[in-house]
């Protein structure tokens, strides 16, 4: 039996990128496009996320995907704008610009919303219910946009931010960004999400 090809975008910030990770199958892409391909999926990989990125920057990703006409895209964002204090309610109008555009081209799009940045290393403790407060607000205004534009959203912020904030060997020797172990995680999580979005592409072409 053939597997069903799936052209796939992964757009974003740095966690999308893969910074941090110490081999490319373990970045977050390179994870999702085994475990899809385990799933029976022909996957067309494209990481077009930059590291850095805030929200206001995924428009331009997304019109340099545009001639690849994808099937599905991944959207990973929200630390960067947290960390330069970009109000919600601008973070999520951008994002929800980008999403429209991506549904608009008739690529299924997840979105993962903010990590809970409280469990950085370096955030003092006495910041961090503020801190994660922030990166809640933020996730809630991201997530009503994106499934407003119609776009699934993958609510693995508590989860992930929970095994981040138990286990120092989920980051990176820079202390912010996930290491191969964080990856992992990250993608064990994600990865139903995206699972189900492709799934729902290949029962829709086929039926």
């Amino acid at each position: 039996m053939s597997l069903f090809p799936l052209r796939v975008l992964v757009l974003g910030d740095s966690i999308a990128f893969g910074t941090g990770a110490g081999r490319r199958e373990d970045t977050l892409g390179g994870r999702l496009a085994a475990a899809l391909t385990d799933d029976g999926f022909d996957v067309d990989l494209h990481v077009l996320a930059v590291p850095g990125a805030a929200s206001a920057q995924l428009p331009a990703q997304v019109r340099r995907a545009a001639p690849l006409a994808a099937d599905l895209a991944v959207v990973v964002i929200g630390a960067n704008d947290l960390a330069r204090f970009v109000p919600a309610e601008q973070a999520a109008a951008d994002l929800a610009v980008a999403v429209a555009d991506l549904r608009a081209g008739a690529t299924d799009v997840v979105v993962v919303p903010a990590p809970d940045m409280s469990s950085v290393p370096f955030v003092p403790p006495a910041f961090r219910s503020a801190v994660r407060a922030a990166c809640s607000l933020l996730q809630q205004r991201q997530a009503a946009v994106a499934e407003g534009a119609g776009a699934s959203v993958a609510y693995i912020a508590d989860e992930v931010g929970a095994a981040f904030g138990s286990d120092p060997a989920m980051f990176s020797a820079d202390r912010f960004h996930p290491s191969s172990a964080g990856y992992a995680r990250i993608a064990a999580a994600l990865v139903p999400y995206v699972r189900t979005a492709a799934r729902a592409r290949r029962d829709a072409a086929v039926a």
